[in-house]
């Protein structure tokens, strides 16, 4: 059985194209295939899940904060994971376990149920706990792993490409991301949010087996080099580029480190409390629910041509100058949130947000192997990726404190404000370590 695990059923050797584009595909379909445990993919299920399990708009939020939490604790060892054995089993088992929990998600209702019935008590502390649990499994094995270890493994195919490749991802990404809320809410709609969740959990469970088949670790591994590149003196000058291999410990004593992570951060904060409370944000200002919902696609036009013009450039201008231009569509759009109820408020909020997202496309995928190296890719971006899983995980909740406290969503647009301008002060002399 152990043989069998290890012997490989495909050699990327002998592949008629350099294999690395093999795993540019199947790496976005892997990014693709982690929806179900994004907030954009759990957006949809919030009221008809809520409602079905007696559940408050903040019980089930705070629920997905916890469980969000929680997972943002453990996704730093799940880096580590990927750097001791690979993409192709950190991924599999990703994977796996997604799906064994959409389908537990689609009986949350009865295990809910039967649990209170166990224990002959009736209180919704029963169905938060199960939800708590559920969105631990969900962001741990969908936004964590599955994302992390299918980004890292394209990105340690290409080199000198790694944006331009980078920027066919992301299109592609943006454009299934964008469009995932309205097939989602059409299959809920038409054949119960139930049903739904299974269906999602049979593809990922068949998308598995792909991931077993044709996920390779690096080029290395198998006789090759970056980028197809056919004799080692070819990259001379990327090695000389590329001088030394951090570890985590060395990465987190640079600023670029952390000003770009608490960058990204950001988005993950914004785009998860937008998405997750996107219906209630528009109609507290006079709009419609369709309204809400027509602002992903404009939205995701912006972030696919930021995404797509500046991961192709991305190989020759310097990564500082996305981070500001980053840092600029966050304060559009946090400047949108208070001018919301204007005519210029949506504009601003969709521009802003676009921004964000697709400079998050470019920065989260390449800075980290062109500030510190591959070989140590996993255990720091895994660490990043504890940074981004907590900020979502804290955003539901504290856009329902705000609009609780404050009677509307202005105090989101202050706070964003805020922490921008400490981080445009911050990455003044965030520098490329290399």
């Amino acid at each position: 059985m152990s043989n069998f695990l290890q012997k490989p059923l495909i050699d990327p050797a002998k592949s008629p194209i350099f294999y690395g584009y093999v795993i540019l595909v199947i790496g976005t379909i892997g990014i693709y295939c982690s929806i179900p445990g994004q907030t954009i993919g759990v957006s949809v299920f919030t009221d008809p899940v809520k409602d079905a399990l007696g559940l408050s708009r903040n019980q089930f939020s705070n629920a997905y904060m916890i469980g969000t939490i929680v997972s943002s604790l453990f996704i730093g060892r799940a880096g580590v994971w990927f750097d001791t054995y690979g993409a192709r089993y950190v991924a599999f088992f990703a994977a796996l376990t997604l799906g064994i929990t959409l389908f537990l998600c689609s009986w949350s209702a009865l295990m809910s149920s039967y649990i209170k019935e166990i224990l002959s008590i009736d209180t919704w502390i029963v169905p938060f706990m199960v939800m708590t649990v559920l969105f631990f499994l969900l962001r741990f094995a969908g936004q964590g792993v599955l994302t992390m270890a299918s980004r890292n493994v394209i990105m340690i195919w290409f080199d000198k490409n790694r944006g331009k490749v980078n920027s066919f991802s992301s299109v592609a990404l943006s454009f299934g991301f964008s469009s995932s809320p309205l097939w989602v809410n059409f299959l809920i709609e038409g054949y119960s949010w139930q049903r739904t969740w299974q269906f999602l959990a049979i593809g990922l469970l068949i998308f598995s087996v792909f991931i077993f088949i044709f996920y390779k670790i690096s080029p290395e591994k198998h006789g090759l080099l970056p980028d197809g590149t056919k004799s080692l003196s070819a990259v001379k000058g990327e090695i000389k580029k590329l001088s030394k291999q951090f570890t985590l410990d060395e990465a987190k004593k640079e600023r670029a480190f952390w000003m770009y992570g608490l960058t990204l951060a950001f988005n993950s904060f914004f785009i998860t409390g937008l998405t997750f409370h996107v219906v209630s944000i528009f109609t507290h200002e006079g709009f419609m629910k369709e309204d809400a919902i027509a602002i992903f696609l404009p939205g995701s036009v912006v972030a696919v041509s930021v995404s797509m013009l500046f991961n192709f450039l991305s190989d020759y201008l310097p990564l500082k100058l996305y981070l500001y231009l980053m840092l600029l569509g966050g304060f559009l759009a946090s400047l949108g949130f208070l001018f919301l109820s204007t005519s210029a408020g949506v504009p601003m909020l969709i521009a802003g947000f676009g921004i964000l997202g697709g400079f998050f496309a470019v920065l989260n995928a390449v800075a980290w192997p062109r500030f510190f190296g591959r070989s140590h890719l996993g255990s720091i971006t895994g660490k990043i990726m504890s940074f981004l899983i907590l900020a979502s995980a804290l955003a539901p909740s504290i856009f329902s404190l705000c609009l609780s406290t404050f009677g509307s969503y202005e105090m989101v647009g202050y706070l964003g404000l805020a922490f921008l301008l400490f981080l445009a002060i911050g990455s003044l002399k965030a520098d490329n370590p290399q």
